[in-house]
């Protein structure tokens, strides 16, 4: 598997969950991969494990300076990112709400780290690929952007929509830089993140229970498609979400 052979890739949200998996996929096709988390730790660890095609990045994405920061390191290491997956995100179970019990505070820390983050790793990622003359960017979104799956998460499901236009924006903007741009969206996908419902029965079973191949979703089931999109196979895919939602969006 080499359908990357070359390319340096860069994933943020990388130290656990769809991030690692998608790093991990991506050095097996032959990337470097820089593993970005804002968990030191996490994202250390995940370099060691792949070996010396990768390399751990610390930036918090909701923060514009250390985003440029470690772009600028990246960059004057050798290590400019032809491919980037801005997948780190927050949902605030327990705290995220329908719209008119939810918290102010909650909405702005979602919308700061979901829609904020992905667009400042959008704007760093595209300075760098207009001056090494292209690349991709893949977006991590959620059919609560879609459609009403997450009527009690107000700030995560309009965080996941304006990830959506954000895709849309970006690829036509830069198409002709030969940047593409688009959105991947998962169906319920069973990691850390969500282990509120996964560690629930019922509400485990109710959500299942919306997919039509009856199953959860899993990381491995996310590389795939990353790797499409990433590689020259998808050079004509530009501004479309795929969904990758075992048939939810079919229903």
């Amino acid at each position: 598997m080499t359908r990357l052979q070359g390319q340096t890739t860069l994933v943020t949200g990388a130290g656990a969950g769809i991030g690692r998996a998608v790093a991990e996929r991506f050095a097996l096709e032959g990337a470097r991969v820089v593993i970005a988390d804002r968990d030191a730790d996490a994202a250390a660890s995940v370099a060691t494990a792949i070996g010396a095609a990768a390399r751990a990045a610390v930036l918090d994405i909701s923060d514009e300076a250390s985003v440029e920061a470690a772009y600028a390191d990246l960059i004057a290491a050798g290590w400019s990112p032809d491919v980037v997956v801005a997948n780190a995100g927050v949902q605030l179970f327990g705290q995220d709400a329908k719209a008119a019990d939810l918290d102010l505070e909650v909405w702005r820390r979602t919308i700061d780290i979901n829609l904020t983050g992905t667009f400042l790793t959008v704007k760093h990622s595209v300075r760098a690929m207009l001056a090494t003359g292209g690349g991709s960017i893949i977006l991590t979104g959620s059919p609560t952007g879609v459609r009403g799956e997450g009527n009690d998460f107000t700030a995560y499901s309009t965080s996941k929509a304006g990830i959506h236009g954000l895709a849309r924006t970006a690829a036509a903007a830069y198409g002709a830089d030969g940047i593409r741009v688009n959105a991947v969206v998962p169906a319920y996908t069973e990691t850390g993140l969500v282990s509120t419902i996964s560690d629930d029965p019922e509400a485990r079973t109710a959500i299942v229970g919306r997919i039509p191949l009856g199953r959860p979703g899993t990381p491995a089931d996310i590389e795939g498609i990353m790797v499409f999109l990433a590689s020259a196979d998808g050079e004509f895919a530009t501004g479309a979400l795929f969904a990758v939602d075992g048939g939810m969006s079919s229903l």
